[in-house]
């Protein structure tokens, strides 16, 4: 079973940073891991989930939504089969919950819609106060 768990949210200022941590112990074991893309999603109330990025495994490569580009930096760590999202110059808009995600087949370019990725975590909040 693929288990997912976020950390590393908060409350924070405007203009202030985050970092977001995803770690995938278990299904880093997986032969198929390198295969997936990993994400990160958010959704506030009241409002559908947002893809914010994406990394695809294999490569490294990163994908990012047009609301985030510049201040949000989505990375991995072999060592720590993990994956951050650093986020800077936070605004209040980005007050969510932010979802880690795993999804094989996501397109190319890779998807952000939600629906593509099978796997998700339980979530952490981000609040950013104006």
């Amino acid at each position: 079973q693929v288990q997912l768990v976020e950390s590393g949210g908060g409350s924070v200022q405007a203009g202030g940073s985050l970092r977001l941590s995803c770690t995938a112990s278990e299904f880093a074991a997986s032969k198929y891991y390198d295969n997936y893309y990993m994400a990160w999603f958010r959704q506030a109330p009241g409002k559908e989930r947002e893809g914010v990025a994406t990394i695809q495994r294999s490569r490294g490569n990163t994908y990012y939504a047009d609301s985030v580009k510049g201040r949000f930096t989505a990375s991995q760590d072999n060592a720590k089969n993990t994956m951050d999202l650093q986020m800077n110059n936070l605004k209040p808009e980005d007050t969510a919950m932010y979802y880690c995600a795993a999804g094989l087949y996501v397109g190319d370019p890779p998807s952000l819609r939600s629906s593509e990725y099978n796997y998700w975590g339980q979530g952490t909040q981000v609040t950013v106060s104006s």
